[in-house]
């Protein structure tokens, strides 16, 4: 189980699109020396700077459009420096870009871009099997749809670190160690893994810090021929879209960040607030679960249901159960994401009390098929790259949450009140990155985004992945941020059937009215 800091948006865990989360800032020390280095004075307020001549190449290139794979889809290929403080090297990177043309009628507004989180969150994916198609109909018929892989994802110049079987064997790692063995075993699995990604992505690792992918939105918009940059970012992607509204303050336009992270949180706190509001969604799910006839941890409040799977949890650490798959039996590890997964989305409950009662009685295919969705693991046993470029992201951009094994004993107590279900197994999940071959290059610190218009921020109250007291903190940390609420169960929320919710963001993205301040939407308010 490696679901340290990963957010995702909801259609990515159970059908088919792209998201864990990133500490805070930049791919430089201070983002504020990076904002200068692009043209921007720290002080700078309003109206876009002047694009340095070594980096106007890249602004001026032209994206030649092709069909690709999805009807009605257009792909392309944007180059970017690979290093941004030495653009004139000849080191570059491509990446993928994908766009769905505005359908009309109606006025074209510009281009929206949208990514789904992760990091390590496909963009293309996502716009192809939700976000091109998904979102409502009024903005996709004003709006050229467009998204790109961020640099070290799928299409673009992708991270790399280990071969199928390998994850398979990574994903298996007991990570609630009991004794000192199994500690070490832990600590070889990360050291493993970290030495695969520098063995295979050498070139690339100290390069996909979010300060980077954010320098490489800003080339998007200024190709794709847009003055401001429209954009809707989801979990990780709100952590990016503040980032570009940091470093680019005046070429910002409507900018929606939805399941939001907050950034002046360490890497450990981030962890620590991410256990908890894993802990909230299944708290709710366990409520839900009681009142179910086919519940398979059986009646009275959360509490019971919690201790339950706890319970059935340490039934699998002794002794794993068949999945069909001789290589791959169901173990603690694979249980713990399989439930995960499901938190996500609410209507994934149905799905995880379906699987716990199988795994109950001996089959845990169900709970390793939720796993192997949360991982993007193909039939096959081919990975997609998410969790490589989500180390890669995160370990670059904050330093690591732990010095070493001991200091996760320490912190031990802490995660498990947070979460006496997931708390020890995310706890040493945040070690992670202690081995990592990059130095992170940023730190935790607020983003204000002095002279942004106004900047919506919206909060689900019972999130897991992006507790909501990271939406309030983000909200009041931009200088125009617009808090927008919504009490309700589930990772996000625009597209996600709230009308309330929609009704707000499409109006803001229409006609750039933002919500009133205060808002809060309920799942049955229209």
């Amino acid at each position: 189980m490696d679901t340290s800091r990963l957010l995702r948006t909801t259609g990515t865990v159970i059908a088919a699109a792209g998201l864990l989360l990133s500490g805070c800032t930049p791919g430089s020390a201070d983002p504020r020396a990076a904002a200068s280095a692009s043209g921007r004075s720290p002080a700078a307020t309003a109206g876009p700077p002047a694009v340095p001549a070594a980096l106007r190449p890249y602004y001026d290139q032209k994206l030649t459009w092709r069909h690709c794979g999805v009807a009605g889809f257009q792909c392309a290929t944007l180059k970017a420096p690979l290093d941004y403080d030495k653009p004139g090297d000849g080191q570059e990177i491509e990446l993928a870009v994908a766009r769905k043309k505005a359908t009309g009628p109606g006025k074209r507004l510009g281009s929206l871009v949208v990514n789904p989180g992760g990091p390590g969150g496909s963009g293309i994916g996502y716009l192809q099997a939700y976000a091109g198609i998904g979102y409502p109909a009024p903005v996709r018929a004003q709006y050229d749809m467009v998204s790109l892989d961020p640099r070290g994802v799928a299409r673009s110049s992708p991270v790399e670190c280990l071969t199928g079987p390998g994850m398979d064997a990574y994903t298996q790692v007991d990570q609630t160690p009991d004794d000192a063995a199994e500690r070490v075993r832990l600590v070889a699995a990360f050291k493993s893994f970290a030495a695969g990604c520098e063995e295979r992505s050498r070139r690339l690792l100290p390069h996909v810090s979010t300060v980077d992918a954010a320098r490489d939105l800003d080339v998007l918009r200024a190709v794709l021929g847009d003055e401001k940059l429209t954009y809707v970012g989801a979990s990780y992607g709100t952590f990016l879209g503040a980032t570009y509204a940091d470093l680019f303050p005046g070429r910002v336009g409507r900018l929606v960040l939805d399941g939001a992270m907050d950034p002046t949180r360490s890497a450990l706190d981030l962890n620590r607030d991410q256990t908890a509001g894993f802990e909230t969604a299944f708290r709710a799910f366990a409520a839900d679960c009681a009142k179910q006839p086919d519940c398979p941890l059986g009646r009275g409040g959360p509490d019971q249901v919690a201790t339950r799977l706890k319970q059935f949890f340490r039934t699998l650490d002794a002794t794993p159960v068949p999945t069909g798959d001789p290589k791959r039996p169901l173990g603690e590890s694979l249980a713990t994401t399989g439930v995960i997964a499901a938190l996500y989305d609410e209507t994934a409950w149905p799905q995880l009390r379906e699987a716990v009662a199988q795994a109950m009685d001996g089959d845990g295919a169900g709970l390793l098929s939720l796993a192997d969705s949360y991982y993007e693991r193909e039939p096959d046993g081919r990975y997609a790259n998410l969790m490589y470029a989500n180390a890669a992201v995160n370990c670059l951009d904050q330093p690591p949450a732990f010095a070493g094994p001991e200091a996760v004993e320490a912190a031990l107590p802490s995660f498990e009140k947070a979460s006496p279900v997931f708390g020890a197994g995310l706890a040493w999940a945040a070690l992670n990155c202690t081995y990592w071959p990059v130095k992170a290059t940023g730190s935790a610190r607020s983003l204000s985004a002095e002279g942004a218009p106004p900047i919506v921020v919206v909060g689900t109250t019972r999130d897991p992945a992006t507790p909501y007291q990271w939406a309030q903190a983000l909200a009041g940390q931009l200088s125009s941020g617009v808090l927008l609420t919504y009490e309700g169960d589930g990772h996000t929320a625009y597209g996600r059937g709230s009308d309330c919710v929609d009704t707000a963001i499409n109006h803001y993205l229409l006609d750039g009215t933002p919500p009133k301040p205060g808002q809060r939407c309920r799942p049955s308010q229209p």
